[in-house]
């Protein structure tokens, strides 16, 4: 009798250690409404590109997913929220490079760490583009780059502020291109590209979602794309590498993370249903006509992604001389 009991006890103690994973692994998901935080204004792209995945991911499991703009803070304050959410699926967050990869480098006494966040898969990602005022004496990039040579600290670049995807970008080309220009920061992309067309500054990284239109109607001029081959957008505008400046490189991307110490099981559950999602036509046709390339990336891939992301704008950082805020 004691041995059975004895038996009957560690197999009891055996279940009570190891049934909380695997009934967490099992369990359904999601059991209650999910969050998806987007730390930024409704109506940016990201938000954009949140709602239509969130939309989408309600059908797959049948229960709610919202989206919550937490903006402020350089993105700083939604990314902190998730950070020190519960790891159990209920919040995400959809966010661009700088809350993901680096912005740890850019302001002191952050309340997250970008590395810490469970990568989920790649959303959508699309290449920065070189845009100038209408009336900028270059129509080309080396054009431009000639002109900041000749005429040091008279160049001017506008941006949504210090560790935006425009600053680091504008800051790459002032590294790579051996140029100073001056630095605008606003409160935004559109009063930034506003400016832009007003005159009031020379250039503007930006994306084909915004500037191609204007471009199209002739307010702007676009010099060149920021990635390795041209955009289907602009099939007459070439790369930085064919206009004369290999190695730049500058995309602006979203992805899905989840909150620090997210369970594998349970991060690999939530890819694989949004890159079912990401894989219907309908979605894909909708992130393209944003000029958006669709994601649907593996975990480990997603993680690799952001190491590189990583490597590259922390260069830019150091080399640039940025210094943290």
């Amino acid at each position: 009798m004691w041995t059975h009991a004895l038996v009957g006890f560690v197999v009891a103690l055996a279940i009570s250690i190891f049934a909380p994973e695997e009934s967490r692994a099992q369990s359904p998901y999601p059991a209650r409404t999910v969050r998806i935080v987007v730390p930024s204004a409704a109506g940016s792209t990201t938000d954009t590109v949140a709602r239509i995945v969130a939309d989408r991911l309600a059908r797959v499991w049948a229960n709610s997913v919202i989206v919550e703009n937490v903006a402020g803070g350089a993105m700083n304050t939604g990314a902190a929220m998730v950070a020190r959410a519960a790891p159990d699926g209920a919040t995400l967050l959809v966010a661009p490079p700088a809350p993901l990869t680096f912005n740890d480098l850019l302001y002191r006494d952050l309340a997250y760490r970008p590395s810490e966040f469970v990568p989920i898969t790649l959303l959508a990602k699309i290449p920065n583009i070189l845009v100038v005022r209408k009336a900028f004496p270059a129509s080309s990039l080396g054009e431009l780059i000639a002109y900041a040579k000749a005429n040091p600290g008279r160049l001017s670049y506008a941006s949504q502020g210090v560790g935006s995807t425009a600053h680091l970008s504008a800051s790459q080309l002032e590294v790579l291109a051996g140029i100073k220009m001056v630095h605008v920061p606003y409160r935004g992309a559109q009063p930034a590209l506003a400016d832009v067309m007003a005159g009031n500054v020379d250039l503007f990284f930006d994306t084909p979602t915004t500037s191609v239109p204007l471009y199209r109607a002739g307010m702007i001029k676009i010099l060149a794309v920021a990635d390795a081959v041209r955009t289907p957008a602009l099939p007459e505008v070439p790369t930085f590498g064919e206009a004369g400046l290999p190695g730049f490189r500058s995309i602006t991307w979203f992805a899905l993370v989840a909150p620090p110490a997210t369970p594998a099981a349970l991060a690999e559950r939530i890819n694989h249903d949004t890159v079912e999602v990401l894989d219907d036509p309908d979605v894909a046709k909708r992130l393209r006509q944003l000029s958006l390339e669709p994601g649907a990336t593996t975990r480990a891939d997603t993680a690799k992604f952001f190491a590189e992301e990583t490597a590259l704008w922390s260069k830019v950082i150091r080399e640039a001389k940025i210094e943290p805020q």
